[in-house]
């Protein structure tokens, strides 16, 4: 039973072997009249009824190439301490968006309540001390009067009662700074945004100037793309050119906000910012390309229309001394409704194109 079923897969493949083979040679002309390798006549002779003709154009095309980059906002927040305290929670992750006063991180305010205590018990003592101050000073205000009490007495008692009322304001000043410290244990958002970046956790020690978030507004977004500098120099400030977001699967026409004149010496790259406009979805940290033309190629270009697929094979009709001859071809990029021809045909001759209408 094995060896009639592995003659019948054999004698399959031999088949299609040959299948093949013969449709090779016939698409080379193999069983028509003899004419020039590659071509084949058409079997309807010079009857072009049904077909439109286009010449095969020469021109020189861009070569459109694409530089990843990242959209980042042009405002960016790190919300820092102002104090030294211990992290006890964080609000918010990356990714998350926030209206302005939200609460995102809180810090310990124990040690602060303590000295708000310790401020308020001070200025009760300079206030009471204050007091009695200004009930002395009006004593020997009255004793002078009645020249009860010396000049040098009521010098040095006048004296003590604003030297007191001097540690009272202190004192109350103190405190009052000391309290606005408890609103410093709450960080809070500036504006509406998003996080991008969260950098601490709950229980680390939060320290002035040592950020705890990073956010960024959603607004003013802009695409920061390195671009290699033979390229960079072909661009401009103020020059429009097409950003994709593959995120959002859309293309954006944005305009060249920024060039670095800076070239970075790893990379060979100069940084190239472009506005973006506003579009719903595009967010800070979303991955972009900048699409850029850096060179130009020549190209032979054809209605897309007038390549026809045989198998895997692509031909076409060439109208060679009035006649159409299907020959092989090899295409590239297309563009719009034309496609770019790397081999089979030359400038200046003539496709054919169906109409679709019977002859």
């Amino acid at each position: 039973m094995t060896q009639p079923a592995n003659k019948q897969k054999i004698f399959s493949l031999l088949a299609a072997v040959i299948g093949l083979v013969l449709l090779l040679i016939f698409m080379e002309g193999g069983f028509n009249d003899k004419i020039a390798p590659g071509q084949r006549q058409s079997q309807s002779g010079p009857d072009l009824v049904g077909y439109t003709t286009a010449l095969v154009e020469q021109k020189q095309l861009d070569d459109i190439l694409a530089w990843p980059g990242t959209v980042h906002s042009r405002t960016v927040a790190n919300i820092a301490p102002k104090m030294t305290a211990r992290i006890i929670e964080i609000k918010v992750n990356a990714g998350d968006k926030v209206k302005k006063g939200d609460l995102i991180a809180k810090l310990d305010e124990r040690d602060i309540h303590a000295q708000v205590n310790a401020a308020q018990a001070g200025l009760a003592g300079a206030m009471a001390q204050a007091e009695r101050a200004k009930a002395d000073e009006q004593r020997i205000k009255s004793l002078y009067s009645k020249e009860a009490a010396t000049r040098q007495n009521y010098d040095v008692v006048v004296a003590a009662a604003k030297q007191a009322q001097a540690a009272a304001n202190q004192a109350a000043s103190a405190a009052s700074e000391i309290k606005t410290h408890l609103d410093d244990t709450s960080l809070r958002a500036p504006f509406d945004g998003i996080v991008s970046k969260r950098h601490q956790e709950p229980g680390d020690m939060g320290l002035p100037g040592v950020p705890v978030i990073t956010m960024q507004t959603t607004q003013g977004l802009r695409l920061e793309a390195p671009v290699p500098a033979n390229c960079a120099s072909r661009y401009q400030t103020g020059m429009s050119v097409n950003v994709r977001i593959d995120t959002l699967g859309q293309k954006l026409t944005g305009q060249i906000d920024e060039i670095t004149p800076e070239i970075d010496p790893q990379t060979r790259t100069q940084l190239i910012k472009i506005t973006l406009p506003a579009t719903d979805g595009l967010q800070p940290g979303q991955y972009g390309w900048l699409e850029q033309a850096c060179s130009q190629h020549e190209a032979l270009l054809i209605p897309a229309s007038a390549v026809q697929h045989i198998g895997q094979l692509e031909v076409v009709k060439v109208l060679v001394e009035g006649k159409p001859v299907m020959r092989h071809v090899r295409t590239g990029k297309t563009y719009a409704d034309q496609v770019e021809v790397l081999s089979g045909l030359h400038a200046g001759e003539t496709v054919l194109i169906s109409t679709g209408e019977v002859k």
